[in-house]
């Protein structure tokens, strides 16, 4: 077992075991960002490039002009199975606006453990296998799960550390999804010529 992952499995027992004693109350958030942050406070995502169950490179700039919430999780945590059932309707209801889920598997075993996993529970969306790598791009990702919304422009928009209240991740993907998109990240459209030649 990596560093990462048994400092990953202690915060995500640590978790799991407040909200199953009821310790700070029903599904309490732990949420570092709060809610989505301003425009001004959003800092670009990291790029990666990993790949997912078919052996494709999954590149975080393909997503470029979409709202992205990116979970970092793992078969091993509770919490995570709790949350991956709204993903996958959120995936559902929200792709044809511009919205996509993106699984960052933080399994050791890789692809032998969450091949079956995902095949098992028929998860709709990308799902890619991280590495201690990845994590620290991220700021380390100290718990599982750890699921960062993303703007259309590629900014990080809220962190989510922990099992997080369903509404919250609905009222930030609704919100980045009503959002008009920037000017800046906008094709060029090529200006129609009128008149004579």
């Amino acid at each position: 077992m990596t560093a990462l992952r048994l400092s990953l499995a202690i915060a995500a027992v640590c978790v799991w075991g407040c909200l199953i004693t009821n310790c700070s109350g029903p599904q309490r958030s732990v949420n570092a960002a709060g809610s989505v942050k301003p425009d001004k406070d959003r800092h670009k995502a990291p790029e990666f490039a990993l790949k997912d169950a078919d052996g494709k490179l999954v590149r975080l700039s393909d997503y470029r002009g979409k709202v992205v919430l990116l979970d970092f999780w793992a078969t091993w945590c509770g919490p995570c199975k709790l949350e991956i059932p709204w993903f996958e309707e959120f995936q559902r209801k929200h792709q044809d606006k511009g919205f996509a889920v993106v699984g960052v598997s933080m399994d050791d075993e890789g692809w032998e453990v969450v091949k079956p996993f995902i095949t098992g529970i028929k998860v709709n969306y990308r799902v890619v296998i991280g590495n201690d790598q990845t994590a620290q791009m991220y700021g380390g990702v100290d718990a599982l799960p750890t699921t960062f919304l993303i703007d259309r422009e590629g900014r990080i928009a809220a962190v989510h550390v922990g099992l997080v209240d369903r509404r919250e991740f609905e009222n930030g993907i609704e919100q980045l999804l009503e959002a008009p998109a920037n000017a800046s990240s906008q094709p060029a459209v090529p200006a129609l010529l009128v008149g004579p030649r």
